[in-house]
Parts: C-alpha cells; sequence; structure tokens
C-alpha cells in the first residue's frame, strides 16, 4: 500500500463510497475540494490495488500547527494500523511545511475517536462551543518532536 498525495479525483471516489468510511454518519459536507486543492501535500490517500483505503485531509495554519480535517480508514481496513500509518504520514508532511505540532477535533460522543487520539500521545479536552453556541469539542493536541 502507498501513501500519497491526494487528487481532485481522489477525492470524488471517496466521495462515493462515503458510507465505507463513515457508515451511517454522512460527513460529505465536511470533504471540501479547495482544500485538496491548495493543500495538496498534507492531503494524503492509502492506496491498495483495490482503491483507495484510507485518507487524511490537512493542512498547516500560520501558527506552526498541522491539522487534520478529517481521517478515515475504509471498512475492511480497521483495526490494521493504517489510521497510524496516515497519522504519521501526515506528521512528516506537515513537518515538511514547518509545522511544530499536530491538532484534530471530534464530537464529544465519539468515543472511538477520542481513545484512538490518546492512543498516539494526543492530550484531549473538551471545549465548550467550539463549534458554536451549544456545539462543543473535543480538541486534541501534541506537539512534534524535534527532528534527530
Amino acid at each position: 500500500m502507498d501513501i500519497l498525495p491526494a487528487t481532485v479525483a481522489d477525492l470524488r471516489q471517496v466521495l462515493a463510497d462515503h458510507h465505507r468510511y463513515w457508515g451511517e454518519r454522512d460527513l460529505r459536507a465536511l470533504h471540501l475540494s479547495a482544500l485538496v486543492q491548495e493543500f495538496g501535500d498534507t492531503c494524503l490517500t492509502a492506496r491498495a490495488a483495490d482503491g483507495i483505503r484510507g485518507y487524511v485531509i490537512g493542512f498547516v495554519t500560520p501558527d506552526a500547527t498541522g491539522y487534520v480535517h478529517l481521517i478515515a480508514t475504509r471498512d475492511e481496513s480497521r483495526g490494521s494500523g493504517l489510521g497510524r500509518q496516515l497519522w504519521a504520514a501526515f506528521a512528516e508532511a506537515a513537518r515538511a511545511r514547518g509545522a511544530l505540532r499536530l491538532k484534530a477535533i471530534t464530537s464529544p460522543g465519539n468515543t472511538g475517536s477520542i481513545a484512538f487520539h490518546r492512543s498516539l500521545g494526543f492530550s484531549a479536552e473538551t471545549v465548550a462551543d467550539y463549534d458554536g453556541p451549544g456545539v462543543d469539542r473535543v480538541v486534541f493536541r501534541r506537539e512534534l518532536p524535534p527532528r534527530p
């Protein structure tokens, strides 16, 4: 399996197979082609012979934070370590763009995501009204270690 920069065609494929990555949760509106077009080197896909197994859409902010907007693995790839591989590849791509730290968010009820990010060494803090009044989010943060 190869982890490579994402293309808009990859994003279209992910959207066509949306249920394979997100199940019943409809997150299609969060899949912005502008992010892939403008931050293609930090938007990545894990490709195998049978298609895109996982992907990450992220970018580096002006304050040197590598922010992951979306990360997902296809249903048959869950539990394989692919999510960890995607995070590691994103961290390296973000570091190449000057990132010093990493960040992501999720909803407080997404216990799987919270456990996963904690296992990767992220701190997790619930922030009230993060996405507007009454819309709390769990914010994950982790410093990138200095290069050896």
